[in-house]
């Protein structure tokens, strides 16, 4: 049977498929990005933080009104950053520390708490009148040749954005003592204590640091999203980076990254090559449905570490 194409089918034009895997990535790297900070959570408290995204919605809804107010646009992004991380350590401390010993879904539903608390709050508080509302973007908008596609500065911005803090953060956790006791914090909580590490104050920064990359994120990806600013646009890019993680290993933070861009062109290419039938719409099922094959080959991802238990 023939698939139905409206139009010309996509794969008729040679150039498409160099230009999609080049927008997937500039997606990607937003994607593995959130995902990063989803892992620095996960490998130092065992938790997975359904929050995340809110957290950065909530920061970066804090800081558009100092857009308004007149501020530039890289003033607006470093002063969010700084909120985003300084919000994601004040709730390790009052929220996630009082309940780290319960059982692990008593964590689970605190964090889900946590995602409808603060996507109430920031309805009650900017999704009045107009929306979505305009944030501004940190690099121009004009678009420049690449080679495979046309791409707007602001997306390639994104993209070398997203490397340096990849760099950064590995560099953190693979050069320096405070990068060691991190790692060591989220391997082994009892043995880093014995050996003198200060655990709650690394978790404290696993979570300012995660929920500062998750702010920036949110804030390079919302200019060029097409929701807009608005409560619920980082509920789907969480749901890609939630994917981006597992399938590159929730303890893996290589992983995340590769899992990000891995998505990011997936998503893109499922919604351009889908039939008109299927619809662009299926680029997020069949993009899960891939997780779900590598994850029957692979149940740890594709980075993970796999755990012996003896019996």
């Amino acid at each position: 049977m023939d698939f139905i194409y409206l139009a010309a089918p996509p794969w008729d034009d040679p150039d498409l498929f160099g230009e999609q895997v080049v927008l997937g990535l500039t997606t990607g790297s937003v994607y593995a990005l959130v995902a990063l900070a989803v892992v620095l959570i996960y490998r130092s408290t065992d938790v997975v933080n359904f929050a995340q995204g809110e957290m950065a919605m909530f920061a970066t809804f804090s800081v558009w009104s100092l857009y308004l107010a007149g501020f530039e646009a890289w003033q607006v992004v470093i002063i969010g950053v700084l909120l985003a991380g300084a919000m994601g350590g004040f709730i390790e401390r009052t929220v996630v520390r009082p309940v780290e010993q319960a059982p692990a879904l008593s964590v689970v539903v605190v964090t889900l708490g946590l995602f409808v608390f603060l996507n109430a709050v920031a309805t009650g508080i900017w999704a009045q009148g107009d929306l979505p509302k305009v944030f501004p973007a940190l690099f121009s908008t004009d678009s420049v040749d690449v080679g495979l596609a046309r791409l707007e500065q602001h997306r390639i911005g994104i993209v070398i954005t997203s490397l340096v803090i990849m760099g950064l953060l590995f560099a953190l956790f693979r050069y320096t003592k405070l990068g060691l006791a991190m790692r060591a914090t989220a391997q082994n909580r009892d043995a880093s204590r014995l050996m003198g590490i200060n655990t709650g104050r690394m978790l404290t920064l696993g979570w300012t640091l995660s929920a500062a990359v998750g702010g920036l994120a949110a804030m390079l990806i919302v200019p060029v999203s097409t929701t807009g600013l608005a409560p619920f646009f980082m509920t789907p890019i969480l749901l890609y980076a939630f994917s981006a993680a597992v399938l590159g290993g929730l303890d893996s933070p290589p992983g995340a990254i590769v899992g990000g861009f891995l998505i990011g062109v997936a998503e893109n290419l499922f919604g351009t090559y889908s039939p008109d039938w299927l619809g662009s719409e299926m680029k997020l099922p069949l993009t899960l449905l891939l997780l779900i094959i590598v994850l029957l080959v692979r149940p740890t991802g594709i980075f993970g570490e796999r755990v012996t238990r003896r019996v």
